[in-house]
């Protein structure tokens, strides 16, 4: 291909290089210029056009696209037309889109004209989905060189369907693992399985034993599941703990333990005879995109996934973006006097109460919110954040003369996350760590509090303190400003006590007995500790 300037009367039958305009119309880019364009060309003064003109050994744009193209076309992967030296590929069907690399890096060292781009290998397509692109760069190409660029791409860009599937689910217990928690991770697991049509055929919880976990295997197998799925109350951290020999006593094997994904790394990988058994990690237990993501998708496309696989995820296997972990991952230096403040969450409806709000409920002579209220401004902290939502007004008055800060959150009946990130947003920007006390809560005094910031200080490894009532885990819980983005993310009516369960490593207990889990969210419980419910408050 020749390209540069010529005269009008010398370039029919040339590519016009830029959009050029004549009285009656205008000659865009592209255009293979006729007789008669070249003579309204000339007509108008016009001295010299930039064109590109093909030699005989040449394509044009259009036609060197579609052969690339047409040629990196692999099974599950549709074409659409050639336009401007341009042609899309896309999903036929749901599924994950595998990409041959070496040949697309080889391809596009062919000659500068040539660019073929792609998705992230593997990534999760949905159907529709433009998946690559085609694009010649110059307005012609050797047939060489398109040549070459096919033979190297031959079926290089394929989309592997989702497969639907029977998931059996082995969920595992501990005391400290509450049944909301494993519900929850169930509702998110069926979400994953959602784009393949894949369902939860049963789920057994059982102890966190390998007895237990290996009759349960064996149960679910018989029952036709053909994927497994373990989700232990307690993370996979040794090749002999629970999970792994679990799988081996059932008859399986463990593959490969361990993945260099940031969320994901305490992920199993096994098999029973035919059938795929992933150990879950807990992150997993969100909604998240984290390393299971990644291994789960490909397996329920078909696509086989080997320790060699795993390994080489390391690259692009640090997830940023995600906030449930502390970034970054090692534990810094602590400020000798870090900032610590609270954020009390009083925007509820108080829905199981039947009507009132139980923060204006009367308890030793004071209103329900006030007791939290004067805790938080009693423990000597940096500062206190008050959401309100429902009744905001009538709950402000209770705590009017209390050095604390008002936060709104006007969309206080779409759930508890909306009031924790109300409340983070309000926070000096300064704050080192949060303690997130709930508004019903009369029993938590400043000393309770006092007792989470001292074990805070105490150790730079406690990046969350949770409050226990003989052992199990409760409220209130403080954060390190590494979680902040995390709380900041919430979404629905949830807390976040999944980000306890995925960071296990980082987490510190404090026993404060029975004040940690009270209750009083019904008429009969505020009435069991000794409140008096309040009238049917204006506007509700």
């Amino acid at each position: 291909m020749k390209f540069g300037p010529r005269p009008p009367e010398e370039a029919e039958g040339c590519i016009l290089a830029h959009r050029t305009a004549l009285p009656d119309r205008v000659l865009k880019k592209g255009r293979i210029l006729s007789a008669r364009d070249c003579a309204d060309l000339a007509a108008q003064g016009i001295s010299s056009l930039m064109v590109a003109c093909l030699d005989p050994e040449d394509l044009g744009e259009d036609g060197a696209a579609t052969r690339i193209a047409h040629a990196a076309r692999g099974a599950g992967v549709e074409c659409d037309t050639a336009f401007t030296g341009r042609m899309n590929l896309y999903a036929e069907a749901n599924g994950v889109l595998a990409v041959d690399a070496e040949a697309v890096t080889a391809a596009n060292r062919i000659d500068p004209a040539i660019t073929f781009a792609t998705l992230a290998n593997h990534s999760k397509v949905q159907a529709g989905r433009m998946v690559a692109t085609a694009k010649i760069i110059s307005f012609g190409l050797s047939k060489t060189s398109v040549q070459q660029a096919e033979d190297v791409l031959r079926g290089a860009v394929r989309v592997a369907a989702f497969r639907p599937r029977k998931v059996g689910l082995v969920a595992t217990q501990l005391p400290h693992l509450k049944p909301a928690t494993m519900d929850k991770t169930r509702r998110v697991l069926e979400d994953r399985l959602r784009a393949s049509r894949s369902t939860v055929l049963a789920e057994l919880r059982v102890a966190h034993e390998e007895d237990a976990v290996a009759e349960a295997i064996g149960k679910l197998i018989a029952e036709g599941a053909d994927f497994l799925i373990l989700f232990g109350a307690s993370a996979v951290v040794d090749r002999m703990d629970v999970l792994p020999t679990a799988l081996e006593r059932a008859g399986g094997t463990v593959e490969h333990l361990g993945m260099p994904v940031d969320p994901g790394n305490l992920l199993m990988l096994g098999a029973l005879g035919e059938t795929p058994v992933l150990g879950a990690p807990g992150c997993a237990r969100s909604p998240k995109e984290n390393g299971f993501d990644w291994v789960l998708d490909r397996l329920l496309a078909g696509i086989p996934v080997t320790p060699n696989d795993i390994t080489a995820m390391g690259v692009g296997g640090l997830l940023m973006e995600i906030g449930t972990r502390p970034q970054p991952r090692e534990t810094k230096p602590r400020k000798d006097n870090p900032k610590i403040a609270a954020v009390i969450l009083g925007a509820g409806k108080s829905t199981r109460m039947g009507g009132p709000n139980k923060l204006l409920a009367e308890l030793a002579g004071k209103a329900l919110i006030r007791h939290v209220a004067e805790a938080a401004t009693g423990a000597g902290l940096d500062q206190t954040v008050l959401v309100t939502g429902h009744l905001a007004e009538e709950i402000a008055d209770k705590v009017a003369d209390l050095n604390l800060q008002l936060a709104h959150n006007p969309d206080y009946a779409e759930g508890m996350a909306g009031s924790i990130g109300t409340g983070m947003n309000a926070l000096d920007k300064d704050i080192d760590a949060v303690i997130i006390l709930l508004g019903d809560m009369p029993r938590i005094d400043a000393q309770v509090i006092e007792s989470l910031v001292g074990a805070y200080r105490k150790n730079e490894a406690s990046l969350i303190v949770s409050a226990t009532a003989n052992g199990k885990r409760g409220n209130p819980v403080l954060w390190d400003r590494r979680f902040f983005d995390a709380l900041k993310s919430l979404t629905g009516d949830i807390g976040a006590r999944h980000l306890i369960a995925e960071n296990p490593g980082f987490v510190c207990e404090v026993e404060i007995g029975e004040a940690a889990r009270l209750d009083l969210d019904t008429p009969e419980a505020l009435r069991s500790a000794g409140g008096v419910i309040p009238r049917q408050n204006p506007g509700q």
